[in-house]
């Protein structure tokens, strides 16, 4: 009596087992190219979030400043270095501000351009950087006696942070043996404060000491730094001169070299040149194709007899 029934049970369970491998998984439990997340309960709105975003940096970059990193400063042994101010190491989320398509530029626009020729990687590539005279006269025509001096050529970019800015401009730089003060140098002279114009990604702005040793916020002699992102902290503390226009990308990929730990770039990435020129009209158009952003022509006014002459024949 025994043998029949445990017979029929075995039968069972193996009919219940083929049964089981023949069932489909739930389609939660499949794998998915594309995840689904569970929606939040409760939604932000952009404003919102952005809001808290520039309010928790904001609330970093005080803490830093007052263990002694400063807004534009940061003490290593004897050494003060003029820097805007250090970036979390967590992007945050910043609202984008576009600038104006150069190409789009009224044909009896005006226009002051500094057209920078940089050297990295074994090549050299242009940026542009419209120029703003009417809101920071003082600090565009000192940025501009400089460029036609020649003051930059040849000069470093000497600090690059991913997603937030590259600085150069220190005349130390010059000197490949004295890294360990690069970013302390063009303290000789200040410009005034001229901090009008707003913040938004290739930025071109004035670096200075910190509120602590500077509280006119005059900025450095020569030193500058062009925004990539995670601003917010930098807002109406910094004098804003330029746009980059075309080449931003450049600056991008600066940031993304390897660096010291000041934050230098090991490989050296030098200005080449500055020539500030007069851009009547819009930029030169078709727009070249370059990655992320576009690349306009260089402006003939920027290049030299023989460029301008094999630029028309090519």
């Amino acid at each position: 009596m025994k043998t029949p029934l445990l017979t029929c049970l075995l039968a069972f369970g193996c009919q219940a087992a083929l049964t089981a491998q023949q069932l489909k998984a739930p389609e939660s439990l499949r794998p998915s190219t594309t995840p689904v997340l569970p929606a939040p309960a409760q939604t932000q709105s952009t404003e919102a979030v952005d809001k808290l975003a520039e309010e928790a940096q904001k609330a970093l970059f005080q803490s830093v400043d007052k263990s002694g990193g400063g807004a534009a400063t940061t003490t290593s042994g004897a050494t003060n270095r003029t820097y805007a101010p250090y970036a979390s190491s967590t992007p945050m989320r910043m609202p984008v501000q576009r600038a104006e398509d150069p190409g789009l530029w009224a044909k009896d626009s005006v226009h002051k351009l500094a057209v920078m020729e940089v050297a990295f990687g074994g090549a050299r590539e242009t940026v542009m950087i419209e120029l703003f005279p009417n809101s920071a006269p003082q600090t565009v025509n000192n940025f501009m006696d400089l460029c036609d001096s020649g003051f930059y050529n040849g000069l470093a970019f000497h600090r690059a942070i991913e997603g937030f800015l590259v600085q150069t401009g220190d005349p130390l730089t010059s000197d490949e043996s004295a890294r360990l003060k690069w970013g302390t140098g063009g303290e000789d002279k200040t410009i005034p404060a001229e901090i009008k114009l707003p913040l938004r990604v290739g930025t071109v702005a004035m670096a200075r000491r910190s509120d602590k040793v500077n509280p006119e916020r005059r900025s450095n002699g020569s030193q500058f730094f062009v925004t990539l992102g995670n601003y917010g902290a930098l807002e109406g503390k910094y004098t804003a001169f330029g746009q980059v226009v075309s080449g931003l990308e450049t600056f991008k990929r600066i940031s993304l070299m390897p660096v010291d730990a000041n934050d230098c770039p090991v490989a050296r990435i030098e200005i080449k040149s500055v020539k500030v020129i007069t851009q009547k009209g819009p930029m030169q158009l078709p727009a070249i194709s370059a990655g992320e952003g576009r690349r306009y022509i260089k402006p003939d006014a920027a290049r030299g007899m023989v460029g301008r002459f094999f630029h028309h024949i090519w």
